[in-house]
């Protein structure tokens, strides 16, 4: 007899999907309408020290913590978030999240005081979720190949706001405050819904009968033999807590440089102007939007040794900025950091694809939103207290020991495998 807990669905619970597939051109929309609707998300946090004040925080004391509170909230409900959908419908949760996102937006843009505007960001972390919601409709059609080049295409949108989406919001500043935009650019997850709502429902999954054991291939491209599902429905999940601690300690590792970086850009290099430093900035994410495919391309057979080469740059980029004392320099250390960006999103797209077979999407996408959100706030914490203490140094060189720790290791484990190789030539 089925218990209520044996019922329930989690992120590792074995499914079979019937007849999966999305059109190309689905597959873009759905990309298409995370970039359009996290704009403001992603375009409004940095002038957050310019619209405080317009709510009675003169010295914009409160920025710090309201920058990461959509953040923590969301790793709390991603989870969640990610089950429901699993059981009520991928296309519906999606929905539910562009238009939880446009309803504290408009909050966020009309809020007359720092409680009301700090409700409305809790809302926005409760209520949005929608890169998850978006990896977990993919990952409900699409397997293997397509699903990990889907999800490349998905952080490629996820960068290019986050490149656009600060200068759009600078430009339009002028003529209406950052506050403000927050009601206007609440349209785009509308208009995001509206595209969404004529996309078909993601084909259905079913529970897959046991299985007797079978030869599979890692990640890697590695074969090995993995046991039988077990009579609950549930697979190893191993490599599912490898694919969280990795991300985990790729968010953190990367996100804690973006705080202080502009201050210590002007530390090193006084005089820089804001366009500049914001070139600076942007340079890592625009590797990625050049180089992402061709590295899938690359890598989709061997991530795991993509990922420890990725740790292996963002560790040299970091450590190069503790260094660097020119324009030429800064770009060049930011280069590196962008090469370990892009191979890192890369290979760890390919791995949750790989992760994805067999399991819920919903559940999957929402637990890996839920540690790299937490990475990003475990490093945003880091960041500020290694400032407060040593200066603007102080994160970088944090988080290049992060990297290299992570690159020991995801390149140690296979050591043994190597040697046994060799011993069994």
């Amino acid at each position: 007899m089925k218990t209520a807990t044996a019922a329930r669905v989690e992120p590792n619970a074995v499914e079979t999907k019937v007849s999966p597939g999305l059109a190309r051109r689905q597959v873009f929309a759905v990309a298409g309408c995370y970039f359009v609707a996290s704009f403001a998300a992603l375009g409004l946090p940095p002038y957050l020290t310019e619209i405080l004040p317009e709510l009675g925080d003169g010295a914009a004391r409160w920025a710090g913590l309201l920058y990461v509170v959509p953040t923590i909230f969301g790793a709390v409900g991603a989870p969640l978030w990610g089950r429901l959908a699993d059981r009520f419908g991928r296309k519906r949760l999606l929905l539910r999240a562009q238009l939880g996102l446009a309803a504290a937006f408009l909050l966020a843009g009309w809020a007359d005081s720092i409680g009301t505007f700090a409700a409305a960001l809790v809302l926005q972390g409760v209520l949005g979720g929608t890169f998850a919601a978006s990896n977990g409709y993919l990952g409900a059609a699409l397997e293997g190949h397509a699903l990990s080049r889907a999800l490349t295409l998905m952080q490629a949108s996820a960068r290019a706001a986050l490149v656009c989406a600060p200068i759009v919001v600078g430009s339009l500043t002028p003529w209406l405050s950052p506050h403000r935009q927050y009601a206007l650019l609440a349209v785009l997850p509308l208009a995001a819904a509206v595209m969404l709502a004529a996309l078909p429902e993601p084909p259905r999954t079913r529970p897959a009968p046991p299985r007797a054991t079978t030869a599979e291939t890692e990640a890697d491209g590695t074969p090995v033999v993995e046991a039988a599902a077990e009579p609950s429905g549930r697979a190893p999940a191993a490599s599912l807590r490898a694919l969280y601690a990795i991300e985990f300690a790729f968010v953190f590792s990367t996100v804690i440089s973006f705080p202080y970086l502009i201050s210590l850009i002007k530390e090193r290099i006084p005089g820089t102007g804001p366009m500049v430093s914001g070139v600076l900035f942007a340079l890592p994410h625009m590797c990625y939007l050049i180089a992402a495919i061709p590295v899938h391309s690359l890598f989709r057979s061997r991530p795991r040794a993509g990922i420890a080469l990725g740790f292996g740059c963002i560790a040299l980029g970091l450590a190069g900025h503790g260094i660097a004392h020119s324009l030429t320099a800064f770009v060049a250390v930011r280069l590196v950091l962008g090469a370990g960006l892009t191979l890192g999103l890369v290979c760890m797209s390919v791995l949750a694809a790989d992760c994805a077979r067999g399991r819920a999407p919903g559940g999957l996408f929402g637990s890996i939103e839920f540690f790299s959100k937490a990475g990003a706030v475990a490093a945003g914490v880091a960041a500020a207290a290694g400032n407060d203490w040593f200066g603007p140094t102080a994160p970088v060189l944090t988080g290049t020991a992060i990297a290299l720790v992570t690159v020991v290791a995801t390149a140690v484990p296979r050591l043994p495998r190597t040697i046994r190789t060799r011993r069994s030539l």
